[in-house]
């Protein structure tokens, strides 16, 4: 099994010392970045984007869907320098569209002429959906039915007509049906409405966002057929004014689910952060409750500056789940706007590459000093134990050592002390640990391992271990084992 420092199931915070969680950000392309901005007439105000990049490997093709106003009044015709001398006011009647552009190297994006929707008269352009706002898409080789292979949920915001919330089906990604109206439960929604297919549980989920309490909130949604949905459930608040969740795009990974959460900061006009958009990195073992890894960290760093004249993504992040390419890379896609949230600014798509596994680390609050990491209670399985970590200075000496227990609190056992285990490098960041009698000896046996380093940065575990219990409850387990 392998478990990331991020899943706090793993670590026994009683027996640890000098060592915090730090999530790891992807690295932005800087040479392409950004890769498209909002260049045609239609794309009048790019907005949250809410991008939905999914790489088809049938097709061999990167497809990208993205919400934007194709009516904005008072946007429309501003000049930079009007946008910069005043502030933004956003109108009733704007009009949210769906579009889709395409890449085959994930860089270079066309948006075709789908003619599909007319806009001012002409349907050359790349639109999907009139009145569609926060759509999420996903690809699902779940359902036998062909003509479903893609999926969208979306709100249907029609000025002075209302809202509800509509779902749509397709065979390839570009040729949609109709949308269908759900039968029961809209939620506002008016974010990134995002569906994904829940394996342990054998049915479609959606996240999507309603306000509570006076504050936005992530929920979820259930259903066995995407038409009819459950009542939203809250799986995700914020903390308070100045940190609020405004859409929360997910994506399952070793047994567990990671969010990308749209953070919004609120209640002091006067702090250099009111009205930008970070994103901060949450995981979840099930989707009914997501938690934050490291509150206050983006995960994808906002850039430098200000509008007009900051980079393109200083003033809000909006990500896409990542996507694995055809040679195992992974990138993050996201829209970065280049202003404040409520006012002018500009969204363009950009991606970063993100290593897998190395999401977060646990690194020391003190370097000079040794960190000690201990695991909850664990069932030993086999000879195999290998950890995942970096120096966090390349120009020292790292130290690292191993001990095994059955208790956290007893005495090392014997042959399994620190001083007997062995460390080697096995490439890609990997170590492995052994020690002379071989970890197989205690096949089947439960115990707890503790790591003690210095220099390091630590991402996983893995081997031939798996958790067996939580720490609370090793006391009674092992008297009734007779340990």
């Amino acid at each position: 099994m392998k478990y990331l420092m991020l899943d706090r199931r793993f670590l026994n915070p009683q027996a640890m010392e000098n060592a915090c969680i730090q999530v790891t950000p992807p690295e932005k392309d800087r040479v392409h970045n950004p890769l498209f901005t909002q260049d045609q007439p239609w794309e009048i105000r790019i907005d949250n984007g809410y991008p939905n990049v999914l790489y088809d490997p049938e097709e061999r093709i990167f497809r990208c869907y993205y919400t934007l106003f194709t009516d904005d009044l008072d946007t429309e015709g501003t000049t930079l320098a009007e946008r910069s001398s005043r502030d933004y006011l956003p109108r009733m009647d704007r009009v949210t569209s769906l579009a889709y552009a395409e890449s085959r190297d994930g860089i270079h994006w066309e948006k075709p002429a789908l003619n599909r929707v007319e806009w001012r008269g002409n349907k050359m352009n790349n639109i999907l959906f009139l009145f569609a706002h926060g759509t999420g898409v996903m690809m699902d080789s779940h359902d036998s039915d062909s003509g479903k292979r893609y999926k969208m949920v979306t709100k249907v915001d029609i000025p002075g007509k209302g809202t509800h919330m509509a779902v749509a089906f397709s065979p390839d990604g570009k040729d949609w049906s109709e949308l269908i109206p759900w039968p029961e439960h809209n939620p506002p929604a008016d974010s990134h409405n995002l569906p994904f297919w829940n394996e342990d549980e054998g049915c479609y989920v959606l996240l999507s966002r309603v306000w509570k309490d006076g504050i936005r909130m992530t929920t979820l949604s259930r259903s066995s057929d995407f038409i009819h949905w459950s009542e939203p459930e809250e799986t995700l608040r914020g903390r308070g004014f100045e940190a609020q969740v405004y859409s929360m795009p997910v994506f399952y990974w070793n047994h567990m689910y990671l969010g990308l959460a749209s953070i919004i900061h609120e209640g002091d006009r006067t702090d250099a952060d009111f009205d930008r958009v970070d994103c901060e990195l949450t995981w979840a073992v099930s989707p009914e409750h997501f938690d934050f890894v490291a509150p206050g960290q983006p995960v994808i760093p906002r850039g430098e500056g200000s509008y007009p004249t900051g980079e393109f993504d200083c003033g809000c992040i909006y990500a896409s789940p990542p996507v694995m390419d055809s040679e195992n890379n992974l990138w993050i896609y996201y829209m970065g706007g280049n202003g404040k949230h409520t006012n002018f600014r500009e969204t363009s798509l950009a991606r970063a590459k993100w290593q897998p596994d190395r999401f977060a680390a646990m690194v020391p609050k003190r370097p000079e000093e040794e960190t000690l990491l201990t695991s909850n209670r664990m069932r030993f399985m086999g000879s195999s134990l290998e950890i995942l970590a970096e120096p966090l200075d390349k120009d020292k000496a790292v130290s690292l050592q191993c001990q095994l227990h059955h208790i956290w609190t007893s005495p090392p056992i014997e042959g399994f002390e620190y001083e007997k285990s062995r460390v080697f490098e096995t490439g890609d960041g990997w170590y492995r640990i052994q020690w002379p009698s071989g970890m197989e000896r205690l096949d089947g046996e439960k115990g707890c391992m503790k790591l003690k380093l210095k220099n390091l940065k630590v991402w996983a575990v893995r081997g031939d271990i798996c958790l067996d219990g939580h720490r609370l409850w090793e006391g009674a387990d092992m008297e009734n084992e007779g340990f």
